[in-house]
């Protein structure tokens, strides 16, 4: 088995189980410690160093993004592999720009992330197909950054669920934030992305498919 101390945040027990079955049938970590939140995670990380970090995105008191700045900051070389129900649309390159060593949607094959595990293990970094054509297109086409590109990380989270039809107070539940919080990153939205009104925020959304 590797020699490899791996922190799995997740806040799903079963999605960790899972992933732990995984990492131990296939003999590539000699030590495995469960998380369930961002804070959770960062504490470990600031108690100790690590070989791997495999980070949800959607966790319960942090977005996984806020939680990677986070990580690099502490430990910068620590390989991070980013698992997500997020499409990778929007979220893999902002993941990658923060440091991630790889990033998956959780509907990919247990081989697959397997798969992404070992590169990042190995110090390189994990782009499925659909991403690096992604990149391929941004690079060839030249074309400018959407206006969307100018979102926080915390911002596109809200215009994800407004795009889905999420009430303010129902936003605020998901986030463990208050309305007031809410109805000021609307504001910024609304100003970031020159429109006037939810509906053109959900209209948007849709449009530029930010939403699943």
């Amino acid at each position: 088995m590797t020699k490899c101390r791996c922190l799995l945040a997740d806040d799903h027990p079963i999605v960790r189980r899972g992933i732990r079955d995984l990492l131990q049938i296939e003999q590539v970590c000699s030590e495995i410690q469960e998380v369930g939140s961002g804070e959770a995670a960062l504490t470990e990380i600031r108690r100790q160093s690590w070989d791997l970090l495999i980070l949800d995105v959607a966790l319960p008191d942090k977005h996984g993004l806020e939680v990677l700045k986070e990580v690099k900051l502490l430990q910068p070389r620590l390989p991070v592999l980013m698992l997500s129900l997020y499409p990778e649309k929007e979220f893999a390159l902002r993941a990658i720009k923060a440091g991630a060593s790889g990033y998956l949607t959780k509907d990919r094959a247990p081989s697959e992330l397997m798969a992404a595990v070992k590169r990042v293990l190995r110090g390189g970094r994990y782009i499925t197909e659909d991403l690096a054509e992604q990149l391929a297109v941004m690079v060839e086409s030249g074309k400018d950054e959407p206006l969307h590109s100018s979102l926080s990380d915390r911002e596109m989270q809200v215009l994800r669920l407004l795009g889905k039809g999420k009430t303010a107070s129902a936003i605020a539940k998901d986030l463990c934030l208050s309305i007031k919080t809410i109805s000021t990153y609307r504001s910024r939205i609304l100003h970031k992305l020159s429109c006037r009104t939810t509906g053109e925020l959900m209209r948007y959304a849709i449009e530029q498919r930010l939403i699943d």
